[in-house]
């Protein structure tokens, strides 16, 4: 189990993705900036849902109604010029190299109360790791919540397993696959999601670690590290944002977490644009992680794609 970093301002960014490759984990306390991203998805939520408070809709629309307000809100704030330009004052923040640094496309999260939507668009995510997914194990994952968090509607850690393999499905994953099938489905499944995931075959010990940063804070760990969305037993929902990161040094090097246990084919490396001028990788950089499955007519940009959704 690796240590917790509180608001840590003296670790250079090479120090802090060290120490994240290694099981750590940072948490930040809000700043001006996250302010503004989160009071910027907040005024997004209010609005598509108005008149009614977002943290409490489900008392007031179906889940398919949610579904399809969210269908067209998500993809909005993802490519929200405002949005993009706060996320990269915030890793400048944090004393990253914007040359170096990319990044893909920020995502808004929900989760409701367990007995409402929590498949499809608000999947709560089950106990994974990120490179369950193809992404690399140099990908670094920023979380952010827009309201207050309980710790029955946060996110969960189970930070032991880190370095101890867990028996997982991974090897029924492609990537490819699953955005040519499977993602542009996600607003469809409201009452059950039916989509093939990489999940642990294993029984899991039940405690996880949860962490509480104000709104605004920030979690930033390794995709690698085992986390869930916590079964949601409050009343209200919870929203959040989230990014990943990949440095070009560390990609360059095949430099990050070990990688213990994933099996699953593709790489999401397509989809990460430079904070600086949002070009993508170099193709000899993305080489350098595909393995074969990368058939022309499948290979996509998840970037590209959300922004044909935005404009419908």
């Amino acid at each position: 189990m690796g240590s917790v970093y509180f608001d840590d301002t003296e670790a250079t960014d090479q120090q802090r993705r060290t120490r994240l490759y290694q099981g750590d984990i940072y948490v930040f306390a809000a700043t001006d900036t996250t302010r503004a991203l989160v009071a910027l998805a907040r005024s997004m939520l209010e609005e598509a849902f108005a008149p009614h408070d977002p943290r409490t809709i489900h008392n007031h629309l179906s889940a398919e109604a949610v579904a399809e307000i969210l269908r067209k809100l998500k993809p909005r704030f993802i490519h929200h010029d405002e949005c993009k330009r706060l996320i990269l004052k915030i890793m400048e923040e944090r004393g990253v190299d914007l040359d170096k640094v990319y990044f893909d496309v920020p995502r808004m999260r929900s989760a409701y109360p367990s007995h409402f939507l929590s498949s499809g668009i608000a999947y709560a995510f089950h106990p994974h790791r990120d490179t369950w997914y193809s992404a690399p194990m140099c990908q670094l994952n920023w979380w952010l919540p827009i309201y207050p968090l309980d710790p029955n509607n946060a996110m969960g850690f189970y930070p032991h397993y880190f370095s101890d393999p867990v028996a997982n499905s991974s090897d029924t994953y492609n990537y490819y696959d699953w955005n040519s099938a499977s993602r542009v489905n996600a607003a469809k499944h409201v009452k059950t999601d039916t989509r093939e995931q990489p999940k642990a075959t294993q029984e899991l010990e039940p405690i996880t670690v949860r962490y509480l940063p104000p709104v605004g804070g920030i979690i930033v760990f390794s995709g690698a590290q085992l986390h869930e969305t916590v079964p949601n037993t409050t009343d209200v929902a919870r929203y959040s944002i989230d990014f990943r990161t990949v440095h070009a040094d560390d990609v360059m090097t095949r430099t990050g977490a070990p990688n213990i246990d994933s099996r699953c084919t593709g790489t999401t490396m397509r989809d990460y644009l430079n904070a600086r001028d949002l070009t993508h990788l170099p193709d000899e950089a993305v080489q350098m992680y595909d393995d074969g499955t990368e058939i022309a007519s499948k290979v996509l940009y998840f970037g590209d794609r959300l922004v044909h959704e935005a404009q419908e």
